[in-house]
């Protein structure tokens, strides 16, 4: 087995185990076999259910089929998560504004989570549905590619005056190469392919207004400085195949029914936004 600690991605769903009412209080009747701790820890009871949300997933098995050095080894770290959540506690640590959010966040997150898995269990996308949605997400896909290069450096003034260079007769590359900031520079100053949506703003409208060959008589300035850049090619941009994405977009339209969902809850419910 791995490593003694919870993993973090575990942590939401042993939270979701001890925020169920009643996860560590004994049953009555015929039910008391079911409700028997599997480990008390300081007299604080470890719930079978517990230990099989996190045995599977630790394991990504059903507690039964793994061996019982296995499961001893995977209860060994449940007892030494609750021996330092107690300890925890009792520390004040549980008690502090930031932590108390997070547990708090983790708490919301589940429980949309498990909302959503109702919510969407008979809300299975439609071969229509997909194909809609298909075509959705290809009309908002940029219809070309652009193959640019670029020099970035410090200053307005620097970047002028290697424009001033290129209207010389100086090779972009070679410029680049030697004045650029950014890693491309390696490759005088090569970005490959891309869309625009994939540049920030003002850099993706640079090269839109671009011709092929030509590059920006003025600079342009982004959040990493100041660009010189030159347009070298253009394609058109050839969609993915339906079949290649069809399980995205069973995700996309899911996303969309259940944010439908949600959208409905905000409506009736009574919200008020402190200043």
């Amino acid at each position: 087995m791995k490593s003694a600690l919870i993993p973090a991605v575990l942590a939401t769903a042993l939270l979701a185990a001890a925020c169920k009412p009643g996860a560590n209080a004994p049953a009555s009747g015929a039910a008391s076999a079911e409700a028997k701790p599997v480990a008390t820890v300081n007299g604080k009871a470890i719930s079978a259910n517990l230990f099989e949300t996190y045995a599977k997933g630790v394991s990504g098995k059903e507690p039964a089929a793994l061996t019982e050095e296995q499961r001893g080894q995977i209860l060994d770290n449940l007892v030494r998560a609750e021996l330092i959540a107690s300890q925890a506690e009792k520390d004040g640590i549980a008690g502090k504004p930031e932590t108390a959010a997070m547990l708090e966040l983790s708490r919301l997150n589940i429980l949309q989570q498990e909302m959503m898995q109702k919510v969407l269990a008979d809300k299975t996308p439609t071969e229509q549905e997909l194909r809609a949605e298909y075509e959705t997400q290809i009309g908002a896909l940029s219809k070309q590619e652009y193959h640019a290069r670029h020099i970035l450096v410090a200053t307005e003034d620097f970047a002028k005056s290697l424009i001033g260079k290129l209207d010389k007769g100086e090779k972009f590359e070679t410029l680049a190469r030697r004045e650029s900031i950014d890693s491309s520079k390696e490759n005088g100053g090569d970005l490959g392919w891309f869309t625009p949506d994939r540049m920030v703003p003002p850099f993706a409208a640079a090269v839109v207004a671009l011709k092929k060959g030509e590059y920006t008589k003025t600079p342009v300035q982004t959040q990493y400085g100041w660009h010189v850049i030159r347009l070298d090619d253009t394609r058109d941009l050839q969609p993915p195949p339906y079949d290649s994405v069809k399980e995205r977009l069973v995700q996309i339209v899911q996303a969309k029914k259940f944010k439908a969902y949600a959208d409905e809850l905000m409506k009736t419910a009574k919200i008020e936004k402190t200043p």
